[in-house]
């Protein structure tokens, strides 16, 4: 697989972050693990891109995915992960991040904004770091109905009704 020029290593994303901060640009992060990515991830991203010159996306590494969500994720391996959000055209820079919350990642660039999804709320664990850089903490609502874990969940629902030959 070819190695994306967007995905970068956290010092590398933290001086090309001053870089651009003295060239006055106005950076924008979020982050999440985008496994099974789906319409809900672009719809964030793209909205988060919106709200700044340069979108900055922290991806949690598989080590860190299988501490806080189950030892059975991700689905997709980081590397491929990664590779697809850096695909998107509203993503300028990709890093993993081994952490399972993301205020390391948060630390090493001092974003003007964070964008995080409405669900985790004002008081998410993100938002003192972000504040204490004189960042924005902006929060985006979900697409209803669109969740890796629904997506999951339907699959499994799926293989059942086939095992027991009742599809339709």
């Amino acid at each position: 697989m070819q190695q994306n020029k967007k995905i970068k290593t956290r010092e590398e994303i933290a001086a090309i972050a001053a870089q651009l901060r003295k060239q006055g640009k106005k950076l924008v992060t979020t982050n999440g693990s985008f496994d099974l990515m789906h319409y809900g991830h672009v719809n964030m991203l793209e909205k988060a891109k919106e709200l700044g010159d340069v979108l900055i996306v922290g991806i949690n590494s598989d080590k860190s995915v299988k501490e806080y969500k189950s030892a059975d994720r991700p689905i997709i391996p980081e590397r491929f992960r990664a590779a697809m959000v850096a695909a998107l055209e509203c993503v300028d820079y990709a890093t993993l991040f081994d952490e399972t919350v993301p205020m390391t990642f948060i630390e090493g660039i001092k974003p003007h904004v964070h964008v995080n999804s409405a669900e985790y709320g004002w008081d998410c664990v993100e938002r003192p770091t972000v504040e204490v850089h004189g960042g924005k903490l902006v929060l985006i609502e979900r697409v209803e109905g669109l969740s890796t874990s629904g997506i999951i969940n339907k699959i499994i629902e799926l293989e059942e009704k086939e095992k027991h030959g009742t599809k339709k």
